[in-house]
């Protein structure tokens, strides 16, 4: 069973890469390409040599993440750059096959915005499923190798804002730049949505003198489990419930009125949260 279980990890988690090939591949033909925006990464790359030599995108993509490929051989273990290799070359062949495709608009700031929009669907997509296709962020990782005092991250954002600037200066369009940051910050946060869905929930801290009331009077009329972490108050020394609990966005409203019914004097802090796993939220096992 847990060879069969491991497959069909597997297969999910190939057929969700030649998903995010199909938004990235999106992304830039309908997008980025016909209206000259040079975003990031390697593609950023291959795009500015399309707007200058009409060279393609897939092709040129395919070329250049082969040396970086073979840099992270050492570092990175030969299993993840074969996965970054089968992405990076699938994403170069959705690239070209869908180039036939018309633009869907050439204004420059819809085009980022919906550019965005695909490759942070892309970008979700691989992280969520462990896959990479190469490019900055894995020469950032290489990088980052030898010159460990910066970080990852910053590495990635070094070498992409090369790359941006390089292209608003060669085609002499700073433009570009902005362009470029509208499409990184969509694609930041879509990417975001997608690993952490669009299931968000409330976290709430409620500070009661009556916490055993409290914790009854929501127990008995919510799906939603309770705990109690014992508090003080440092001002009055008095002792505090301290009850924590999780409840989805929609049934806030009816847990604040359940805490005012038993005692109108609680403190009520309620915090967004990227992420609940567990019984009433997503499943432990939802991710490979």
């Amino acid at each position: 069973m847990k060879i069969k279980e491991k497959w069909k990890q597997e297969i999910l988690r190939y057929l969700a890469m030649l998903a995010g090939c199909f938004f990235y591949a999106l992304c830039l033909d309908l997008f980025l390409v016909p209206n000259h925006i040079v975003g990031g990464g390697v593609t950023g790359i291959a795009t500015l040599g399309n707007i200058l030599f009409q060279w393609n995108v897939g092709i040129v993509s395919i070329l250049l993440n082969i040396p970086i490929l073979l840099l992270g051989l050492k570092t990175q273990g030969l299993p993840f750059i074969i996965r970054c290799f089968i992405t990076n070359t699938m994403l170069g062949i959705f690239t070209d096959l869908l180039a036939f495709l018309p633009s869907i608009t050439y204004n420059p700031l819809l085009a980022a915005m919906y550019g965005g929009l695909a490759q942070g669907i892309a970008i979700g997509l691989f992280v969520r499923f462990s896959m990479s296709s190469g490019g900055t962020e894995l020469l950032g990782r290489v990088i980052h190798h030898g010159l460990p005092q910066i970080g990852i991250p910053a590495w990635i954002a070094i070498l992409d804002g090369m790359i941006v600037l390089t292209g608003a200066i060669v085609m002499k369009n700073p433009e570009n730049v902005l362009y470029a940051l509208i499409l990184i910050f969509i694609s930041t946060k879509v990417s975001d949505m997608v690993l952490t869905g669009l299931n968000r929930a409330k976290l709430c801290y409620i500070i009661t003198e009556h916490p055993e009331e409290v914790s009854r009077c929501l127990l008995a009329n919510s799906p939603r489990g309770v705990t109690n972490l014992t508090g003080k108050g440092m001002y009055s020394g008095t002792p505090r419930g301290v009850l924590l609990t999780c409840v989805k966005s929609h049934q806030l409203t009816e847990m604040k009125r359940l805490v005012r019914s038993v005692d109108e004097a609680a403190f009520v802090i309620v915090s967004e949260t990227t992420e609940v796993r567990g019984k009433g939220f997503e499943s432990m096992d939802a991710d490979i």
